[in-house]
């Protein structure tokens, strides 16, 4: 069993969060999920591209904030556009890379190439990358690319 597994409370949204995000992710399934009164589900455990995590209807008393947020690493600009999409749907899309789900969830939809351009050690290049992706929402892997060649 995986040592630590994230714990996420939503506001009697834990099927339909789920639901979202096994679309957003292919490689995921659902381990089990328990009932609540009136039937709807009041948790879940499921799993996405091997991360386990645990769904929680625990009522309006707490709220996600941005200071926690889910990093998704993608190798190509189809898979951020991709996950983009789904997760930011219905959502809230910010700055470099992050938005927010419809449920109020942060997400960092993070091209791998962009520490690789950030972390070069020509700086001035990597300051090019780094201006770039400032004036970005979703991360334009080309743009970030033309940017870092100057």
């Amino acid at each position: 069993m995986q040592k630590i597994t994230p714990f996420l409370w939503y506001d009697g949204t834990v099927e339909e969060a789920m639901n979202l995000y096994r679309s957003a992710f292919p490689n995921s399934k659902v381990l089990n999920t328990s009932p609540g009164p009136g039937g709807k589900m009041m948790s879940a455990t499921f799993e996405l591209e091997g991360q386990r995590f645990i769904a929680f209807n625990g009522g309006p008393h707490v709220k996600f904030t941005p200071a926690v947020s889910m990093y998704v690493n993608c190798e190509t600009q189809a898979e951020v556009d991709e996950l983009w999409a789904k997760l930011s749907e219905g959502g809230t899309e910010s700055q470099c890379g992050w938005l927010q789900d419809p449920f109020g969830l942060s997400w960092q939809i993070i091209p791998s190439i962009l520490p690789r351009l950030l972390g070069d050690a020509d700086r001035d290049k990597a300051g090019r990358a780094m201006n770039a992706m400032l004036q970005m929402k979703k991360i334009d892997i080309a743009a970030l690319e033309r940017a870092f060649a100057g």
